[in-house]
């Protein structure tokens, strides 16, 4: 070690070069979340921030999802380093949408799948999600259309049939997510499905599939059969 330089250089050093070797899979989730906060906090040794978050918030996940208030509680966790963490999630998803555009969800329904979990996994509240294809089944856009109470999101058929509509889509998928963690559809999903159907039908567009993203995985109905 360089004279003057912290103990904990050389081990942010190595860190960088495992990682850069590796990839993320040749750390453990405390190092990745050390190694992010390094950027934003450059002059200190980050290591108990890092396992104090994930002490807190329970996975790397959790850390992701929680809001830069609620990391900030963290001592040694300032705006900086609360505002790496959000660009690191919404550039996440970001990186996923893309990836997602263009796809025949057919052939590759597990990157919808993925992006619809990236996205809605960990939401404090209910928000239900419409992505619209064309007649080749790809993606061709995506957005949250109404943001619900935790206990349940009010959707409107009309309003999803309105947009799709206007964007010239021959089939949608609708994500929403289950705040309380479990993935399985309620009365009231099954119900807001057939409506759906319905709703969509005098319009010759589709419904390919309604996701319900919980904590603990997700639930599609196209998968189940039911649609």
């Amino acid at each position: 070690m360089r004279e003057g330089r912290p103990h904990w250089w050389g081990h942010r050093e190595r860190l960088r070069e495992r990682f850069l070797r590796a990839g993320a899979k040749g750390l453990q989730d405390y190092e990745l979340l050390e190694l992010l906060l390094s950027y934003a906090i450059p002059r200190k040794d980050v290591k108990p921030q890092a396992k104090e978050l994930l002490r807190r918030f329970g996975s790397l996940a959790g850390v992701m999802d929680a809001s830069p208030e609620e990391v900030q509680e963290v001592k040694g966790i300032g705006p900086r380093a609360a505002t790496l963490l959000r660009l690191a999630k919404e550039m996440g998803e970001v990186y996923l949408g893309e990836r997602m555009r263009g796809v025949d969800v057919l052939s590759s329904p597990s990157r919808v799948v993925d992006f619809c979990l990236f996205r809605l996994k960990g939401e404090g509240e209910e928000k239900f999600m419409v992505i619209y294809l064309n007649v080749k089944n790809e993606v061709m856009d995506y957005e949250v259309i109404q943001e619900g109470t935790v206990d349940r999101s009010v959707v409107y058929p009309r309003r999803v049939a309105e947009k799709a509509l206007r964007r010239k889509a021959a089939s949608v998928i609708v994500v929403h997510n289950h705040p309380s963690g479990h993935p399985d559809p309620s009365p009231e999903d099954r119900r807001i499905t057939r409506e759906l159907v319905e709703a969509l039908r005098p319009l010759e567009i589709r419904l390919l599939d309604h996701i319900i993203v919980g904590k603990r995985g997700y639930f599609s109905f196209r998968e189940k059969g039911i649609l």
